[in-house]
């Protein structure tokens, strides 16, 4: 039912960019949100994940605006040259090697994976974002400034190079111990997969 929805979608869109019709919410969201409850707590909740948002809380803790703008500026930079040493730094780490191994276990649900702090900056991913600082966008403040039970989910797009139809869906990472909000998480997933 899904993979037809989004062949009736791919025909319709342009349909609605030219007459400027919009689309109601979708038959991704029920489904992305039982993922969302169902699925992500089991791997979220991981020491590797908690312990890696508090390290980086405390290490940020001071950083001002402009020194966040600073290294979102220096990570842009860094997308398009041979020398990352900030990109490097954290897709080398523990929490990015596991958030690589969740990915590679959905087995073509999730396209990608990011953890960040309590400031919005990246803390591991699967893969190279465009950015480092997501503080300035809904998947981080409309999770993290909501609280633990938020759940935000993305519009549906097709991905140019796969030509197939993707979603962000977003949560706060929450201590389990303290139940505060530490951070966020981002994962994209493959909505054409999301019925199988």
């Amino acid at each position: 039912m899904m993979k037809s929805f989004f062949k009736l979608f791919s025909l319709l869109t342009p349909l609605a960019l030219v007459t400027g019709l919009a689309f109601a919410a979708g038959p991704h969201e029920a489904p992305m949100t039982e993922y969302a409850k169902a699925k992500v707590p089991a791997w979220l909740n991981n020491a590797v994940v908690v312990t890696a948002v508090k390290a980086q809380n405390a290490k940020h803790a001071s950083l001002t605006q402009a020194d966040i703008d600073k290294l979102d500026k220096d990570w842009r930079a860094q997308t398009k040259v041979a020398d990352k040493p900030l990109i490097n730094a954290v897709l080398g780490n523990e929490l990015s090697a596991y958030l690589k191994k969740v990915k590679a276990d959905s087995k073509g649900l999730i396209t990608e994976i990011f953890v960040m702090d309590d400031k919005g900056l990246n803390v591991g991913q699967s893969d190279v974002t465009s950015d480092y600082w997501q503080g300035d966008e809904a998947k981080w403040q409309k999770t993290f400034k909501v609280g633990p039970d938020a759940i935000h989910l993305g519009d549906v797009e097709q991905d140019e190079s796969t030509q197939r139809f993707q979603s962000q869906l977003s949560l706060p990472v929450v201590d389990p111990e303290t139940k505060q909000v530490i951070g966020a998480v981002t994962i994209g997933l493959d909505v054409e997969n999301l019925d199988q």
